[in-house]
């Protein structure tokens, strides 16, 4: 596969624990053991530098009810970072791609509802003009993507504890390629970023 020049990259963001896990076994959908690292410099510098080339936010169902009813509510927030409130006004005025087979309509302004496989919807995008396509912790969309090897640029954050358990972003069977390590960070409470580009 040739390297699409002057298209258009797809970026994938996750936070992932040391051990592996982007999920706690018991309550997959219970992310409070990201807050503490979520709102160190580091983590609010890496998303800031992943979102700002981007031009579409692509969402699994599950994560845009959560996102889309958590960051509005940042904007004009007493004592908000206003790193996070610029991510929240990007969220709402930025193009949104939800991947789903059970919303009729979105509930959200600027935003399509496809019900397709990600790997279509992606090529769709990469056809159109654009920033980067922001895939936003949306693990079955991810994971989709990367065993497509449809992942341009892989952004991480792992933070320093082991959940024990729980689902896995890298499942075995993953086409084999290397990647270049683009950025780095390190800050607060051992929280790490990582930035990585597929290298074709």
């Amino acid at each position: 596969m040739t390297n699409q020049t002057g298209g258009r990259r797809v970026v994938t963001n996750m936070s992932l624990s040391l051990d592996g896990h982007y999920a706690a076994p018991e309550d997959p959908l219970d992310m409070g053991w990201v807050m503490p690292y979520a709102v160190t410099d580091v983590a609010r510098d890496h998303l800031t530098s992943l979102w700002e080339p981007a031009t579409t936010a692509l969402l699994g169902r599950v994560n845009a009810e959560g996102f889309l009813s958590f960051w509005p509510t940042v904007i004009g927030m007493e004592g908000a970072d206003p790193r996070d409130e610029a991510f929240a006004k990007w969220l709402l005025d930025t193009d949104k791609v939800v991947l789903s087979s059970a919303l009729g309509e979105a509930p959200w302004e600027r935003t399509t509802i496809v019900d397709k496989p990600t790997t279509e919807v992606v090529a769709d995008l990469k056809a159109t003009e654009g920033g980067d396509i922001l895939v936003l912790s949306s693990a079955s969309v991810i994971k989709a993507l990367l065993a497509a090897d449809e992942v341009d640029r892989l952004a991480l954050t792992v933070f320093p504890v082991f959940l024990g358990g729980g689902p896995r972003l890298f499942d075995d069977g993953l086409p084999a390629g290397q990647w270049a390590l683009v950025s780095q960070a390190a800050g607060e409470h051992g929280t790490l970023s990582l930035v990585y580009d597929r290298v074709r």
